[in-house]
């Protein structure tokens, strides 16, 4: 039985799709809110061959995280994180966006830093909408340094809309990581980010059917590929992150968006 444990967090498509990539030769530890979603998501990895238990966990809340980094690291050497849970503008509320996507991902990288060793990998999925709007040099600095206890105090964050606060959110998830790449790499680990394009998952797909599907989809006619991505594609590049082909890679975002961003700052209707 092996002694590499995987965590993952959130147990959506990407989740799965992640867990199911890299889950081969590891102890799985899926982690979500949802006892339901882990119990299912649990039962069919199971049937699939994947050595895989459940952990139930509020990324919003410190403790909850850190306890679970402490039960990962009794099961065996921390060798990847990938950290997928979020809310997307279409099913949360503007708290509830800050609360998991910014708040979450802060306590994942300040939990996991005392239980990780030399060759583990954090990759924690952000958004190219992190990519798509300039924030202050003042809001940028407070994402990336901010003490976890006050990382929403800040009138930019106060003052935002719900759908503001994806970006915003997604943008300090991307800060917040390559600040933390110092740390990690002291202690021979690497920390990274993936920005994933409109990908079909049921985030996306609420995101397509309510009152943001018209922006999404010019968007997407606006990229290279003028399609949705696939879960799989972006397991593909959590694997390569966690793998040692990127053994020099730390403290970077991975834009995986079919150049939805490329096109929006270069396509026909660039800048309007």
């Amino acid at each position: 039985m092996t002694d590499l444990v995987l965590v993952v967090t959130g147990v959506g498509g990407m989740g799965l799709a992640v867990a199911r990539r890299l889950g081969s030769g590891r102890r799985v530890i899926l982690a979500d809110y949802s006892e339901k979603a882990l119990d299912a998501a649990v039962s069919q990895l199971q049937s699939e061959g994947f050595i895989v238990e459940s952990h139930k966990v509020d990324v919003a809340d410190y403790d909850s995280v850190r306890q679970l980094s402490e039960h990962a690291a009794k099961a065996g050497r921390i060798d990847a994180i990938v950290h997928t849970a979020g809310v997307a503008p279409a099913t949360g509320s503007k708290e509830q966006i800050l609360d998991v996507d910014l708040v979450g991902t802060v306590n994942i990288i300040d939990a996991f830093l005392p239980v990780v060793s030399p060759g583990s990998s954090l990759v924690c999925i952000a958004s190219s909408a992190g990519h798509m709007y300039k924030f202050s040099e003042n809001l940028e600095q407070h994402l990336a340094t901010a003490p976890r206890e006050k990382i929403v105090d800040h009138p930019d964050i106060t003052s935002t809309t719900r759908v503001s606060a994806y970006s915003l959110a997604k943008r300090g998830n991307t800060l917040r990581v390559q600040r933390a790449a110092l740390a990690y790499g002291l202690k021979g680990a690497r920390i990274n980010t993936i920005s994933p394009g409109v990908t079909h998952t049921p985030l996306a797909q609420a995101e397509l059917a309510g009152d943001l599907g018209d922006s999404v989809r010019s968007l997407v006619a606006a990229a290279a590929f003028q399609r949705l991505g696939t879960t799989f594609e972006i397991a593909a590049a959590a694997a390569f992150l966690c793998s040692s082909d990127a053994s020099f890679v730390t403290g970077t975002d991975l834009l995986v968006d079919g150049g939805v961003i490329a096109g929006k700052a270069w396509g026909p209707k660039a800048g309007k």
